[in-house]
């Protein structure tokens, strides 16, 4: 009974003498912890104001908010873990043999994270615009860390990765105010191609819609196996783009037929020969 009332008392002692070596280093570490939190919280929340301001996407503002919180929160949990005695250099070992591990398992996944971030700073597009990208054309709908959202005239979601995105060519229709509309229009051999080319060059100078202080071309491009075919070029703003692209041809065609032209169907001549018999 005596032996265990003294290791009970050893016990205690060592207790003792553990607090008073350690408590006021845990004592500060835990006090630096908690305004450690709090300012890191004050920083976030300044970051994250600030950057809504200055950048021009909301969501890479948030980003980086995000990643400067937990930038900050690592170091300072180092911070502490030093103070109560622990081993930082082997912690921070581990830290990065894990963010390695994840670096390369995830490599897709940060290729794709990478062209976010580049997307989100250089804007070579925004939601709204219509581009061609991957071999898919669509509006854009969203732009995430990750992947961009299109979608097509027939309502169809397509999901791309932002890697190959940033990677490859990317076609903004709308940037530019204006486009140009071509449209090729073929007439007969026996036609007259002055007639012709007066007739469509009327239509693009009764049109509204078409800009008459840029290079509108009505001209001969080529000579085909069974027309001559004309390149019609017309510049129009983006926002009348469809619209002028599915009335032009209509109007072309009419106009062509009106001063006597026609639009031939392919043709091929067969000679037959006969053999004269023996």
């Amino acid at each position: 009974m005596e032996e265990i009332e003294v290791q009970g008392t050893q016990l205690a002692q060592q207790a003792m003498d553990l607090v008073k070596e350690h408590g006021p280093s845990f004592i500060t570490a835990l006090l630096v912890l908690m305004l450690g939190l709090w300012i890191i919280g004050r920083i976030s929340k300044a970051v994250r104001h600030y950057s809504v301001r200055a950048l021009p996407d909301e969501t890479l503002a948030k980003f980086l908010a995000n990643v400067t919180d937990i930038l900050l929160k690592v170091l300072l949990i180092i911070s502490v873990a030093s103070m109560v005695g622990i081993e930082t250099t082997s912690f921070i070992a581990v830290l990065g043999a894990a963010g390695l591990a994840v670096g390369l398992a995830l490599q897709g996944s940060l290729s794709n994270f990478a062209g976010g971030v580049m997307i989100l700073i250089f804007r070579p597009f925004k939601v709204g615009d219509y581009i061609d990208v991957q071999n898919v054309e669509g509006i854009v709908t969203d732009i995430g860390i990750f992947v961009t959202t299109l979608q097509t005239f027939d309502k169809r979601t397509l999901i791309v990765p932002n890697g190959p995105i940033v990677g490859g060519n990317i076609i903004n229709y709308t940037t530019s105010p204006v486009r140009a509309v071509e449209i090729s229009i073929g007439i007969s051999y026996s036609d007259n191609i002055a007639d012709a080319k007066t007739a469509m060059e009327q239509v693009l100078a009764k049109d509204s819609r078409i800009l008459q202080d840029e290079a509108n071309v009505v001209a001969v491009v080529d000579l085909g196996n069974s027309s001559v075919d004309f390149l019609v070029r017309a510049f129009v703003k983006t926002d009348d783009y469809w619209a002028f692209f599915f009335d032009a041809r209509p109007a072309l065609k009419a106009a062509v037929e009106s001063v006597g032209c026609t639009i031939p169907f392919p043709q091929r001549d067969v000679h037959l020969y006969q053999q004269a018999e023996a």
